[in-house]
């Protein structure tokens, strides 16, 4: 499928082929979700921690006498009737994250770029050029109609775009090998560069 190659000063640039097996597909919503869920299952730290009640700081003497009291009959006071006691089936320290095969990873990324591109919401550019001030970069993006986006760059980004791109609201810029489903689907728009689109083409073909 053939693509617009536009400058960052939205003037267009020529046309690029687009692999139809990474771009062109139906795109799966189960899957993308599935990715989505492996994603952030990975980022949970997993530090959530009660106290059972064999670590509770407290007496294991009896309470009061078995009889004659009147009360319901108690041993230690580290059970977890009691404030203070410990806490029966609460978190432990775990790791959140689980295995997810290589093949549903690609097929969720190649879903989302397809999305994207049906959509009309995928913007090549040739490259990402900037002189490091925001308010110049802000009126490049006017000119696309862009107001929240993720732009994927190259092995190495331009230090002056990054810096430009850093206090803009809703603009994410990631190198072409930081590229991932989860952030793609939480902004509107895509820009990529050309050599993006080449890393990711030969990543999932």
């Amino acid at each position: 499928m053939k693509a617009e190659l536009k400058t960052i000063e939205n003037k267009k640039s020529g046309n690029i082929e687009l692999l139809d097996s990474v771009f062109g597909i139906t795109p799966r919503e189960d899957i993308i979700a599935r990715v989505i869920k492996w994603q952030l299952a990975k980022r949970r730290a997993g530090t959530h921690k009660v106290k059972t009640r064999a670590e509770i700081a407290k007496t294991g003497a009896k309470m009061f006498r078995q009889k004659g009291t009147g009360r319901a009959r108690h041993g230690a006071a580290s059970v977890v009737q009691f404030r203070g006691g410990g806490v029966v089936h609460g978190p432990v320290v775990r790791a959140h994250g689980h295995d997810l095969p290589k093949k549903v990873r690609k097929l969720g990324m190649r879903s989302v770029l397809s999305a994207k591109a049906a959509a009309g919401k995928l913007i090549i550019v040739d490259s990402l050029e900037s002189d490091g001030k925001t308010s110049s970069l802000k009126e490049r993006l006017k000119s696309f109609g862009i107001s929240n986006a993720l732009v994927i760059g190259g092995e190495t980004l331009e230090s002056g775009f990054v810096r430009a791109a850093a206090n803009i609201p809703l603009i994410d810029v990631l190198p072409s090998q930081g590229l991932n489903v989860y952030d793609i689907v939480r902004r509107d728009v895509l820009v990529m560069t050309k050599e993006a689109v080449s890393f990711v083409e030969e990543r999932l073909k």
